[in-house]
């Protein structure tokens, strides 16, 4: 059956939508080198900087099936356009936040914008680009927009921090909206097929609910260290709720998340490959961004250029992978990718970054390049594995994969590091107990802790929270490096299997 044939515009459409989705990844990771200025500026715990940071992935990842499959009944222009004015309405209010409550919930607003967006973005591809090999590159460039974008965040978050006050990183979103809202508005087909069926909005706040009440758990229990009799009841309400979303979407005629697709072991694959890979991503540049402030004394704008080699590197895999891929096959260069990337975080965890030479930034670049093809071959693997007609909830589930794992990666790194950091903490003498509790929480209430205390004792106990940290940070990218190990592994077998599944077919 021949294709059809190809819209002229398709790649001015690529454009558009790969500009509308630069600044919601941008705000993935722009945060990530902001920490220590957001505690110090809006007097923000630990806790509260984390859910600052947090919200917005988490809240995503919740938001996006519901709005991808919003898309597919009313139309993917309506709702990619009312994203980017939902987005830059919350990007002002997000900027001239007077608390961390209120910038938590500026920040969930803008989850609700990237949540219209991203889908929508993923669902256009697919529709605009019937042939393999032009979707192949489709999705690598729009893999370098992610890949490129979620890394230099830090890089432009360090450089505004460096210049004006905190609200920058989230101002700087506004012009490229008043940009992209008219290119989009002319580029975009006008016409399109919709899906029939009713928007099932209980559903969505069930997946929603369900998500921040288990990773709510999790940060009390593990972060906050907040008592078992409070944590397992959130936990417990979490599940269920996550359950109940699950039997709806099994026996509902017209279900929200169609769990059938995840008996495609090509989409299977594909999904856990971007959790895991942005998860590390993620939780990677946090704690670098942590490292490089805290321990090795950098500047935000310093921290960010010390992680540029990850963000070129990252720019570069997109279109590579969908190369890769057409030239090799999918299966061999979605594997190397993760065995690479988990060599090039073993290689991290035992380098001295005091002494960075040439070893640190060959290793970040494996790293960005690495990740960012690990990035492309999994929405390769999973917009292959959809025909047209499924390409909203497709593009739903592998951006709720990416977004999924971005929140979960920071939170598990947090609490992770948190846990590791206060056993590793070695105070001297003399500290009073209020205090020791406090700086055993984190590496940035070790320096309000030593604030508190005289000059000489202040800087023995920030000496130790250095060491911890340094200790910390090995113990963290030895385990994302196993993880990647055994990913690579199991997408090895599922890309297997999804490759003898096709064979039968045909």
């Amino acid at each position: 059956m021949p294709l059809p044939r190809p819209d002229p515009n398709r790649w001015l459409v690529l454009l558009a939508v790969m500009l509308a989705f630069l600044p919601v990844v941008l705000d993935m990771t722009i945060l990530h080198v902001a920490g220590p200025t957001l505690t110090q500026a809006l007097g923000a715990s630990n806790t509260e900087v984390l859910w600052i940071i947090d919200i917005y992935p988490l809240l995503m990842a919740g938001l996006l099936v519901p709005m991808g499959t919003l898309a597919d009944r009313v139309g993917t222009r309506r709702i990619l356009l009312a994203g980017l004015a939902v987005f830059g309405l919350a990007s002002a209010l997000a900027a001239y936040a007077p608390s961390p409550a209120l910038l938590i919930a500026a920040r969930m607003l803008l989850a609700v914008g990237g949540a219209m967006i991203t889908p929508c973005v993923l669902g256009v591809i697919r529709r605009t680009f019937e042939d393999p090999a032009e979707r192949g590159l489709a999705l690598g460039l729009w893999g370098t927009v992610g890949a490129a974008g979620a890394a230099v965040g830090p890089l432009i978050g360090g450089a505004l921090l460096g210049h004006f006050w905190w609200g920058s990183v989230f101002l700087i979103n506004l012009p490229v909206m008043l940009f992209v809202l008219p290119v989009c508005w002319l580029l975009l087909p006008r016409h399109e097929e919709l899906s029939p069926g009713r928007w099932a909005i209980g559903q969505a706040v069930l997946l929603i609910l369900g998500m921040i009440a288990t990773v709510y758990a999790i940060k009390a229990g593990f972060g906050a260290k907040q008592p078992v009799a409070v944590v397992l009841p959130v936990l417990v309400l979490g599940v269920a709720l996550l359950s109940v979303f699950a039997r709806l979407q099994l026996l509902s005629a017209e279900p929200m998340l169609d769990l059938s697709l995840f008996a495609r072991p090509a989409i299977l694959a594909g999904i856990i490959m971007a959790i895991v890979a942005s998860g590390a991503l993620a939780g990677v540049e946090l704690t670098l961004a942590q490292e490089l402030q805290y321990v090795l004394d950098k500047t935000p704008l310093q921290a960010g250029i010390f992680m540029i080699p990850i963000m070129v590197a990252a720019g570069l895999g997109g279109p590579v992978a969908g190369w890769l891929s057409e030239r090799f096959g999918l299966r061999p260069v979605a594997c190397l990718s993760l065995a690479i990337s988990a060599g090039a975080l073993a290689g991290l965890a035992v380098t001295d970054f005091h002494h960075p030479g040439l070893v640190v930034p060959v290793l970040l670049v494996l790293l960005g390049l690495a990740l960012s093809i690990g990035l492309t071959a999994s929405s390769i693997a999973i917009m292959g594995a959809a025909d047209a007609r499924e390409a909203g909830a497709a593009g739903s589930l592998e951006a709720t994969g990416y977004e999924l794992g971005s929140g979960l990666g920071i939170t598990l790194f947090g609490v992770f590091m948190s846990v590791v950091f206060g056993r590793h903490l070695v105070l001297p003498e003399g500290v009073p107990e209020p205090l020791a509790d406090q700086a055993a929480r984190s590496i940035g209430d070790v320096y309000i802790a030593a604030r508190q205390l005289d000059a000489d004792q202040g800087a023995a106990v920030i000496a130790a929270g250095k060491a911890a940290f340094s200790a910390t940070h090995s113990v963290l990218l030895t385990t994302a490096a196993l993880l990647m190990g055994l990913l690579a592994v199991l997408v090895f077998f599922l890309l297997a299997q999804g490759r003898r599944a096709v064979a039968f077919q045909h």
